[in-house]
């Protein structure tokens, strides 16, 4: 069904900071999803986003590539069945990516992870932030490197190398791209410690 790659990265924190983040422009776009302010892990958060990463200096970040089987661009035309199929197959890869993101954030002590987008974990519209309740788990949700403001396709492009790719008339790309990340205080060989593990 599909095929998956990763490759990471690593930069300061304060360059990534100055050279890919542009909180203004991009809670733009979350303003527009249908998340935020439905889900825990999106915004707008309780929080000052700039505070909470400020005590970081590293920034690790994660692309996860996935290569789709051309049967499966065949079989899935159509905004619907492009938007099922892929949102089954991030749900699968997040499963596995976000537990090892998780450990290396307990292994580590003095970092922070970030998801590779939304909040899987319950049904997407029964968050308890809809009710006006607390999260069910707080310590599994994080919040995704574009919910704090950051590129994700000049990300891709300039640290990971890869040109981020959208369905496209009901048509799914050859493949699409996950960019997850680690802020840490922490010197940490992440292709050992998440890629090769």
């Amino acid at each position: 069904m599909y095929k998956v790659s990763h490759i990471a990265a690593e930069t300061g924190l304060k360059d990534y900071i100055r050279n890919y983040q542009d909180i203004d422009k991009f809670i733009v776009y979350c303003k527009q999803c249908d998340r935020y302010n439905a889900c825990w892990s999106c915004p707008p958060f309780d929080f000052d986003t700039s505070e909470a990463i400020s005590t970081y200096n590293t920034a690790y970040i994660i692309g996860t590539k996935v290569l789709l089987d051309s049967n499966v661009i065949k079989e899935n035309t159509g905004w619907e069945r492009c938007t099922k199929i892929t949102y089954h197959i991030i749900e699968e890869i997040r499963r596995d990516l976000d537990k090892k993101l998780l450990s290396l954030e307990h292994a580590f002590p003095g970092s922070r992870a970030f998801f590779a987008g939304t909040c899987h974990i319950c049904p997407k519209d029964e968050c308890n932030r809809i009710k006006g309740k607390p999260c069910v788990f707080p310590e599994r949700i994080r919040p995704s490197l574009e919910s704090f403001g950051f590129d994700m396709a000049k990300t891709a492009a300039e640290l990971l190398n890869i040109e981020m790719k959208w369905s496209l008339n009901g048509i799914l790309p050859e493949y699409f791209t996950l960019v997850s990340g680690l802020f840490s205080t922490n010197n940490i060989n992440i292709n050992r410690e998440l890629i090769e593990n």
